[in-house]
């Protein structure tokens, strides 16, 4: 059977529609270095391509929000170190108290510093990071720290109730935050407490006598525990006051403070302590994430991304092609019946 005229320009049309739409996807290749612009490149690379691209969405998301949480962690261990150095300061000033001959106005003028000491506290314990408050658990826009209007340090008038150092209601300081810390997951199911909550911290009760206990009343310190906001406040009181070694005098007397001042101190350490070791593990699974991450776009990579050198050699053999069937069209069209006559 003779191929007509029409289709054999048909079939010339055909096959330049074909080089032509070829080397534009090469082209498109070259330019963009991916080699998996669309579903009929390679249909076997579908599914793969869209499984490693989840799991990087996800990487990308847990890398995130470690990195926050580890900025957060690292401001946190700031606002420690400022607290452990203002109870610093606060157990020098009582040794000079207990052990100098000094008048009263000396005393007073340290009791100011105190006050400004315990400012500096009450800053630290209210803290903010992106606008949240780092020490308030899960009330991040509470004020974690207030006033106790009903604070009364005068033992010998009963109401409201006189300070008592196993009932955190008469303290000068009442915590409105929850002794709730933050949970943040490193991994899938691996959930890490990223933060401390200001009642464990500052007031010495654990998040769970916070809430409830089977040995001890709801909100009160646990033995060896202590409030830090107390001893600032009363260690100003005595210094007032004179007192150097009444603990039944005004603030308790500066002797019976020192130790607490020290308890305060191994409080304040034992709890960074704790947070350097959850910020060592974020760390060590923001790396690992890191890791995962890389090879992620290695197998996305193997998928997806164009070989520059075989792409542009590939665009030059089609080139060819394309010039040659460009000539043989040519040469065709100008055949006619004429020829044959």
């Amino acid at each position: 059977m003779k191929a007509t005229e029409g289709t054999t320009y048909r079939m010339l049309q055909s096959n330049l529609d074909r080089v032509t739409n070829r080397l534009q996807d090469l082209r498109w290749q070259g330019a963009t270095g991916i080699k998996l612009n669309k579903p009929s490149d390679d249909p076997a690379a579908i599914r793969p391509v869209l499984t490693t691209r989840t799991q990087i969405m996800h990487t990308d998301r847990y890398l995130e929000t470690m990195g926050v949480t580890l900025d957060k962690m690292e401001s946190t261990d700031g606002h420690l170190n400022h607290v452990e150095n203002i109870l610093q300061r606060m157990k020098e000033i009582t040794i000079n108290s207990i052990n100098s001959a000094m008048s009263q106005n000396d005393l007073n003028t340290l009791a100011d510093e105190v006050a400004n000491l315990k400012a500096e506290l009450v800053d630290a314990a209210n803290a903010q990071v992106d606008g949240k408050y780092i020490f308030s658990g899960y009330a991040e826009s509470t004020t974690p720290f207030v006033v106790n209007p009903d604070y009364n340090p005068d033992q010998s008038v009963a109401i409201p109730p006189p300070y008592d150092k196993t009932d955190s209601t008469t303290w000068p300081y009442l915590y409105m935050g929850t002794p709730d810390p933050t949970e943040l997951e490193i991994t899938p199911g691996e959930l890490l407490k990223s933060n401390l909550t200001g009642n464990d911290l500052f007031l010495g009760v654990s998040n769970a006598n916070w809430v409830d206990s089977t040995t001890t009343a709801p909100g009160q310190p646990e033995s060896g525990r202590i409030d830090i906001f107390s001893v600032l406040v009363r260690t100003e009181e005595a210094l007032r006051a004179g007192n150097i070694d009444d603990p039944l005098g005004a603030g308790g007397g500066l002797q019976g403070n020192l130790a607490d001042i020290d308890s305060a101190a191994d409080q304040n350490r034992r709890l960074r302590s704790q947070l350097g070791n959850k910020a060592t593990r974020v760390d060590s699974a923001l790396l690992h994430q890191n890791d995962i991450l890389t090879d992620l776009h290695q197998i996305l990579s193997r998928y997806q991304d164009a070989d520059a050198i075989e792409t542009f050699n590939a665009i030059v053999q089609q080139e060819t092609a394309l010039q040659a069937a460009l000539s043989i069209t040519a040469k065709v069209s100008q055949i006619s019946i004429l020829d044959y006559m």
